[in-house]
C-alpha cells in the first residue's frame, strides 16, 4: 500500500506504507522499517514525473522565486515520523476536480507530500505587498492518494470563503489566488490607520483558507533576505485533516557564478 499520512499527537506526521514520498529535508525524527532500512536521499531535481528538461525547469522556477524547499526522498516500507520545530501538523487530502484539486502553500509551511502530487510554483499578482512575496508553492492532484502535510505555528484556523484575511497570517488555501483589497487614505500617510491596510479576499464559497495564530513581520522580502519564522508549540485537541473524502474542514483526530552554458545553468539550479 502506498504511503498514507496521519496526524499523530498534533505535532507529528505519521507516514505509513511502502514506496516513496517527499518531505522537508531533516524533518525525520523516527522510523520503524518492516523489512530493510528506510533510505533518505536529497532530491536534486523536481519530484514530478517527466523528462529531465521539464524537471530542471520546474526546479529552476522554484529556486528563482524563493519557493525552493530542500526536499528529501523517503523510500522503504513501514512507518516514518516527521516533525519540525514543534509545529502543528495539518493534512490536506487532494482529489480530482472541485475545491480540493490543489492547494497553494508557501514553502516554509510545507512539511511533506505523497508522490501522487504535482509540485510547482504559482504567481500571486499582488503578493508583493506582504511578507509572502510574488510567488507561492502549489501542490495539485496527480493521482489517487495525493496528500499534502503543512505546518503552522500554533493550532490552525480553517475558514471557508467568502472571507478576507491578513496576508501575514495565511498559510494555505485551495482554488484560485486571492484578490487584494487596499485601505489606503490620508490616515495611512500620518500613521493613523488600524494596521490592517490590506487584506487577501477570497470570494469563492468553495475555497478553504488556513490561517495560523501568528503574523509574519510585514515588509517585502526576497530570496536569501527572507527570514523565516521559528514555529512553537501550542496545546490543543484539534484534529488536523481536511479535504478529499475525509470531509471539508472537519478534523479526523487521529552567488554569483561565472560558469556559463547549459552546464553552468544546471549547476546553479542544483545548488
Amino acid at each position: 500500500m502506498p504511503f498514507q499520512f496521519q496526524v499523530e499527537r498534533e505535532l507529528f506526521l505519521k507516514a505509513e506504507g511502502q514506496g516513496q514520498f517527499f518531505a522537508k529535508k531533516g524533518s525525520m525524527v523516527a522510523d520503524q522499517a518492516y523489512n530493510s532500512k528506510f533510505k533518505y536521499s536529497k532530491r536534486l531535481l523536481g519530484t514530478n514525473s517527466g523528462n529531465i528538461v521539464g524537471q530542471v525547469i520546474n526546479h529552476g522556477m522554484r529556486k528563482v522565486t524563493g519557493e525552493n524547499l530542500e526536499i528529501m526522498e523517503v523510500e522503504g516500507q513501514g512507518i516514518v515520523y516527521l516533525a519540525d520545530d514543534n509545529s502543528h501538523v495539518t493534512i490536506i487530502n487532494l482529489e480530482q476536480g472541485g475545491a480540493w484539486q490543489s492547494v497553494s502553500v508557501e514553502s516554509e509551511d510545507l512539511l511533506a507530500f505523497t508522490e501522487s502530487c504535482h509540485y510547482g510554483v504559482t504567481i500571486i499578482g499582488s503578493g508583493i505587498i506582504s511578507q509572502r512575496g510574488l510567488f507561492t508553492s502549489k501542490l495539485s492532484y496527480n493521482g489517487h492518494g495525493a496528500q499534502v502535510a503543512i505546518k503552522t505555528k500554533g493550532n490552525p484556523l480553517v475558514l471557508q470563503g467568502p472571507c478576507r484575511v491578513d496576508p501575514d497570517a495565511i498559510v494555505a488555501w485551495t482554488g484560485p489566488s486571492p484578490k487584494v483589497k487596499l485601505d489606503v487614505n490620508w490616515k495611512t500617510l500620518i500613521g493613523q490607520t488600524s494596521g490592517e491596510s490590506y487584506m487577501y479576499e477570497f470570494n469563492d464559497p468553495n475555497q478553504v483558507v488556513i490561517l495560523q495564530p501568528y503574523e509574519r513581520e510585514s515588509g517585502v522580502k526576497f530570496g536569501m533576505d527572507d527570514k523565516r519564522y521559528t514555529p512553537q508549540e501550542q496545546s490543543s485537541a484539534f484534529g488536523n485533516t481536511f479535504g478529499g473524502s475525509q470531509g471539508h474542514g472537519h478534523g479526523q483526530g487521529h552567488v554569483h557564478d561565472n560558469s556559463g552554458g547549459l552546464g553552468g545553468i544546471i549547476g546553479k539550479f542544483l545548488k
